[in-house]
């Protein structure tokens, strides 16, 4: 473990030139180009190939989450602009419940120009459903870089998630430098997305077309879905040299039992559709050893730590911990498994879950660089040397990879 946190990220940089950031995705998904990378071999194609890499009876793994328009804007008597960004519930804390709130709701927010906020609330004036309501905003305590902000608006019939569909910005990530477009709305969602709760999409799963899911199906892929709301700290650079002194963000991630019998009968393999759903599945591994030694561990207990898998030698096999899931959901009559995970994966980290996967092009010095390392044994700087001698775009809206160690 001691090796692990001593990795200095400045290992983890390379060159990546403003214009080869894609700005804008292609206009047809599935025409991005896919980098294979095959036992250390590489080469190229487009991404409606991919069922060609993929064999009969292989369970392949998508995140659900949808992207919600979690950027609100208010602006003061003075004329200031501030920017409220949502980026998790607090009251109540449960995403689904949250926006079926009416006349309040609460949550952790980034405040942007909070300078000119000092105090009072914040309102405006809106049309949801052909009626005016009145938002008010009150800024509560302080958590970290985040606040405590109080929701209220005037109509019992409104809900919140309704204000966020009207009033709210889809939240682009902050590194395209620009505004966010109507279009943004559909491309930035995956066309499988259901939950509701991320403030960044999936975004290896933003390639998949239905004419590639077809594909996949006609292939004799098993096709399952796991949710992990994608939180802003997937953003948050790594400042510290080494990463010791990174905190990962939790992120809440949500499975049904359903899709445990699926890893389970596919021996506990599974092909990662991005690395959200990577850390989901890997921390499934980590939530099984808890309850193999804490049979009735409540939710809280159940969330994996940073270092969680470091810091435990567990014998376990990967079908063992998924079975310690399921009769812990058969014993407390679960349908679907709610918890949290703060999970970092980096080299010296042991992959349980994930056979394949596929995954964007990150950006330098970041947790996901060091997560793409550890799958490949830390062989990853001459997949990035290839895409960038060899056209492909990077980052969200970019071209992506498959990784088969």
């Amino acid at each position: 473990m001691e090796e692990t946190k001593h990795i200095k990220i400045s290992d983890y940089n390379y060159p990546l030139p403003d214009d080869r950031i894609a700005k804008f995705p292609l206009p047809v998904r599935d025409q991005s180009k896919l980098l294979v990378y095959r036992h250390g071999e590489i080469s190229e194609t487009h991404f409606t190939s991919l069922p060609d890499y993929m064999e009969p009876g292989m369970l392949m793994i998508f995140n659900n989450t949808k992207v919600i328009q979690a950027r609100l804007h208010f602006r003061k008597e003075t004329g200031a602009l501030i920017e409220i960004f949502c980026l998790e519930p607090i009251q109540p804390n449960d995403y689904a419940l949250n926006f079926q709130q009416t006349e309040h709701a609460a949550w952790l927010c980034m405040i942007g120009n909070l300078k000119k906020w000092k105090e009072g609330p914040l309102h405006r004036e809106m049309t949801v459903k052909g009626r005016t309501i009145t938002l008010t905003a009150t800024r509560g305590e302080c958590r970290g870089t985040s606040h405590w902000v109080d929701f209220n608006w005037n109509d019992p019939d409104i809900t919140f998630a309704d204000i966020l569909e009207v009033f709210g910005e889809l939240p682009i990530p902050p590194y395209l430098n620009r505004k966010t477009q109507e279009s943004d709305k559909e491309t930035y969602q995956t066309v499988y997305s259901k939950v509701k709760g991320s403030v960044a999409a999936p975004t290896a799963g933003l390639h998949f077309t239905e004419r590639v899911l077809d594909a996949l199906r006609a292939k004799g892929v098993d096709l399952e879905e796991v949710t992990l709301h994608v939180g802003a700290g997937t953003f948050k650079p790594v400042k510290s040299e080494e990463i010791q002194g990174h905190e990962m963000h939790t992120e809440y991630i949500s499975v049904n039992r359903s899709t445990i019998e699926k890893l389970i009968a596919h021996n506990g393999e599974a092909v990662a559709v991005g690395t959200t759903s990577v850390r989901t599945l890997e921390s499934l591994y980590y939530i099984g050893v808890t309850l193999s030694g804490n049979a009735d561990a409540n939710e809280e207990e159940l969330h994996v730590k940073q270092w969680q898998p470091y810091e435990t030698h567990p014998t376990l096999t990967a079908v063992e911990a998924l079975c310690q899931i399921r009769d812990y959901m058969d014993r407390h009559n679960l349908e679907a498994l709610h918890t949290s995970t703060q999970i970092i994966i980096a080299p010296g980290y042991e992959y349980k879950i994930v056979k394949r996967m596929v995954t964007n092009f990150h950006q330098p010095q970041s947790t996901l660089l060091l997560l793409v390392s550890a799958f490949v044994k830390g062989n990853w700087r001459p997949i990035y040397d290839y895409a960038l001698k060899h056209g492909f775009r990077f980052l969200s809206y970019g071209d992506s990879s498959l990784l088969i160690p």
